[in-house]
């Protein structure tokens, strides 16, 4: 997945503006202004196109 400013793309596959996607565990959404990729092992990274970025992940990922 790359991610630069407001454009998306997964596998070299442009998602266009604020069209869902879905695939192997690939998710891609648009929030308002923001842009966020979850994967099926639970990471999310969400992004404003600017300076703000989030990352979430499961407990399972966080460690002891």
């Amino acid at each position: 997945v790359a991610v630069r400013g407001r454009n998306v793309s997964v596998n070299g596959v442009a998602v266009p503006e604020g069209r869902p996607y879905l695939h192997n565990g690939i998710s891609v959404t648009w929030l308002g202004d923001w842009v966020a990729v979850a994967s099926g092992l639970g990471a999310r990274v969400a992004s404003d196109g600017r300076q703000a970025v989030t990352v979430t992940v499961g407990a399972e990922l966080r460690g002891g």
